[in-house]
């Protein structure tokens, strides 16, 4: 009796296999989906054992920063689950009214925002904080597809096509840089360069933007006294170990500590509050140090795969000739990958600092549910693809 029981009960593995192989025309990329469950599993990991010595200081609970990040994970999952049930036309048919919010979130940060640290980036609501760049970061770049789409020809013709949203990021960029924040602004940027230029934009126009915007951070750095410090303590942060440079410093003994295959789960000795930020902004040093060479391999070949398969969702959205839709999963595969490479430089040393989370990974309220809200939309994306552009059934199906 007991082994004909255990014959009607399928194996895991049998299970997943006959998840796998349902109709693909009725479910949700499942490759897109296994790596994202991948990724946020290594985020949860390392978010526990990198924040647990500063939490325990300063809340008495070493787990303090964890259930926070798993609260954030929650409602972030919430929302992706709202985003999955959403048509893509609606995101195409109010991207105006989007850019109007982010413009007010943005305006509102600056008038009733709490400072921490020197900058004002965050809205009080109750015991929730809410970064307004993040879901500017989105919305804008929902108004950016949604232009290219309807103004294709006039980009691709006429000067006019191509400077009209580059004004609106430029206002953008001015609010943002009042908090400030440069690296939402160069994330911005560069995401809206690649993605007019994917669009078709002449090639002088394309390489113009490129020199102006480089000229335009280069001012802001030399005309910005901390921001001058942040590059000079790159160029050789061990001048000044313990002042300018420590970060980098103690970021780049976490990688050199980490070898081939890390000290072990747990047993960082930078997270041991010698490493400001270590489960945010520097988590990926913690990774480095803890699971070496072969789980930073291992974490950046997640991220990257997750991030080809979103281009490959944008390509073939295209290739339907489903603009709208191509054009934003390229957008936010480009913001992904390219906040990414921006938060393992600066833990590398390969960059200057600059205040990105990595995306998935770390602690960070705000741009933990705008990342899932993005991945939810690219999974939306691909299902509208998959029906070949019909009318989006509401409600959608379950993986």
């Amino acid at each position: 009796m007991k082994q004909m029981l255990l014959n009607l009960i399928p194996s895991p593995i049998e299970a997943i296999t006959q998840w796998w192989q349902r109709d693909e025309a009725n479910s949700y990329d499942k490759l897109f989906l296994v790596l994202l469950v991948l990724v946020l599993g290594v985020g949860i990991i390392m978010v526990t054992s990198a924040s647990v010595p500063v939490a325990e200081r300063l809340y008495g609970n070493p787990m303090h920063f964890t259930i926070r990040h798993l609260v954030y994970l929650v409602i972030g999952i919430a929302a992706a689950y709202v985003v999955l049930n959403v048509p893509v036309s609606w995101w195409h048919n109010t991207n105006i009214l989007l850019l109007m919010l982010a413009l007010v979130l943005l305006i509102a940060v600056l008038l009733v925002g709490r400072n921490v640290n020197g900058s004002t980036r965050w809205l009080a609501l109750g015991p929730i904080n809410i970064q307004a760049a993040e879901p500017a970061k989105l919305f804008f770049f929902v108004y950016l597809s949604s232009y290219l789409v309807r103004k294709h020809e006039e980009v691709r013709e006429n000067i006019k096509g191509f400077i009209k949203p580059l004004i609106i990021m430029f206002i953008l960029a001015v609010l943002l840089l009042m908090q400030p924040d440069l690296g939402t602004v160069i994330v911005m940027f560069a995401t809206s360069v690649v993605l007019l230029f994917l669009a078709g934009a002449k090639l002088w126009q394309f390489f113009c933007l490129i020199f102006t915007g480089l000229a335009a951070i280069g001012v802001l750095i030399l005309y910005s006294e901390y921001r001058w410090r942040r590059v000079t303590s790159f160029l050789d942060p061990w001048a000044d170990p313990f002042g300018s440079g420590y970060q980098l410093t103690q970021s780049l003994m976490a990688f050199g500590r980490g070898s081939w295959f890390g000290q072990g789960l747990g047993n960082s000795v930078q997270k041991l509050e010698y490493l400001p930020e270590a489960h945010t902004d520097f988590i990926f040093a913690v990774i480095a140090e803890e699971t070496g060479l072969i789980g930073v391999f291992v974490v950046l070949s997640l991220l990257f795969l997750l991030v080809s398969r979103a281009l490959w969702i944008g390509n073939k959205a295209l290739f339907k000739g489903m603009s709208f839709h191509g054009f934003l999963a390229y957008a936010l595969a480009i913001w992904i990958g390219f906040q990414t490479c921006v938060n393992v430089g600066v833990a590398s040393g390969v960059l200057p600092t600059k205040g990105l989370t990595l995306p998935f990974v770390s602690s960070g309220g705000s741009s933990l549910i705008i990342m899932l809200v993005a991945a939810a939309l690219l999974l939306r994306i691909d299902f509208e693809v998959r029906l070949k552009g019909r009318h989006a059934i509401s409600g959608g199906p379950h993986a």
